[in-house]
């Protein structure tokens, strides 16, 4: 298994010979073809300094200055890619746009709806193009029924989803997530459609316009509180770190400044377990153990200890536990070093930096993370090398702001 942005290994990708033009932005339709890139297609991203992409103006920023092309924000979202810039508000530029469609064996959007049709780069005109055209177009709250007109970002999709509304306390209102979870979720269904699509038309010939809302996925991954809520009404209370069926359950503190520890005490085997342990009462049933005076207890007992050390006992002993880890400690997990998670590119603005890289590893294909693009950094392989558009017309082109 190989993962890294060298050539070990036989140098194929799984992915390698698909061609993605990509006119999306932020998060939700890039994250998806990263995941792309990564594994081998050809990703062009389509950009404009006239209406640069927000994910550029998206902290944190190399050196705390705010520059298009030193946002971690982006270069995350966006390895393995090239980039382009056309703008779209020139009929020019649209036509340099057709000529990317054309090439492409999958085009990725995530406007809100009507907005390609207003440029001219609406499904009809794309399919015209190229009949098996694959397209993926991700949104809020997808391209039917009667919220398809909303424009939002993740956190609308949190509160469309009932996300924000069963997190945080009990005692307060909703809580809105600390970072856009749909931007997050939908990708990963936008990546598996994309894939799916690929393989229907392999079989077929045909192409496919998939249409992916974040509020969905967030709704098929909160379904069960989805139901208990719905079940038990007004009864029903923010689980904020319990889960049915299992007590104690959640964060507890360890030694020193917002040090914790989880702890998931499964069945009365565990309990007695951890009751051995901290020298609580080990006939404890479900019901005795769910009350809030254990979990206080648990409490004392984690405080004035280890993280790393409680999770040690207690796994040793069979109880589900393990340390609460920050950024920092994240990315100099030993496992996640072993494993290769982190692949070190060099950036011409961010310098040598560790970009996370795709979760699976594949026994017979590598999986290849490079730079992210610099803005339109890649015009003239693209549209030059690989589109076979004359030079000086792409300069002539530029120098009247059509790709800019």
């Amino acid at each position: 298994m190989i993962k890294g942005s060298g050539t070990k290994g036989s140098g194929t990708q799984a992915l390698t010979g698909v061609k993605i033009a990509d006119f999306s932005w932020v998060g939700a339709g890039p994250r998806a073809t990263k995941d792309l890139a990564d594994h081998g297609a050809t990703v062009v991203k389509i950009e404009s300094r006239k209406r640069l992409d927000l994910g550029r103006m998206s902290p944190p920023f190399k050196d705390g200055k705010r520059n298009p092309d030193g946002s971690s924000f982006f270069a995350i979202t966006n390895t393995s890619k090239l980039g382009v810039t056309i703008n779209l508000g020139d009929p020019r530029g649209i036509e340099v746009a057709k000529r990317l469609v054309a090439w492409a064996d999958v085009v990725v959007e995530n406007f809100g709806k009507g907005f390609m049709e207003r440029i001219g780069l609406g499904a009809d005109v794309l399919r015209a193009i190229k009949p098996d055209l694959i397209i993926l177009s991700v949104s809020v709250a997808g391209r039917v029924g009667p919220m398809s007109d909303l424009r939002g970002y993740g956190n609308s999709a949190a509160a469309l989803s009932g996300l924000a509304a069963l997190s945080g306390w009990p005692d307060r209102g909703p809580h809105m997530p600390p970072f856009a979870y749909g931007d997050v979720v939908a990708p990963m269904f936008g990546t598996m459609a994309v894939l799916a699509a690929l393989e229907h038309k392999r079989q077929t010939g045909e192409g496919q316009h998939i249409d992916v809302s974040q509020v969905e996925p967030l709704v098929h991954v909160l379904s069960d509180v989805l139901i208990r809520r719905q079940i038990e009404g007004e009864a029903f209370e923010k689980p904020v770190n319990a889960a049915p069926g299992m007590a104690p359950h959640g964060i507890f503190p360890a030694r020193g400044i917002d040090q914790y520890c989880a702890i998931a005490v499964r069945d009365d085997a565990d309990w007695r377990a951890l009751a051995g342990i901290i020298g609580a009462d080990p006939a404890l049933d479900l019901a005795a153990r769910a009350a809030p005076e254990v979990s206080a207890a648990l409490a004392d007992w984690t405080r004035g200890r280890d993280k790393h050390l409680i999770a040690e006992e207690l796994a040793a002993a069979g109880v589900p536990a393990e340390a609460v880890r920050d950024g920092r400690e994240v990315f100099t997990d030993p496992e996640l070093i072993e494993s290769s998670h982190y692949v070190a590119i060099e950036h011409p603005v961010l310098g040598r930096c560790d970009m996370p890289g795709p979760p699976a590893d594949f026994s017979r294909s590598e999986v290849k993370i490079g730079p992210p693009p610099m803005l339109g950094g890649d015009n003239h392989h693209v549209f030059v090398e690989m589109l076979g558009m004359d030079a000086d017309e792409i300069a002539a082109l530029a120098d009247e702001g059509v790709l800019a």
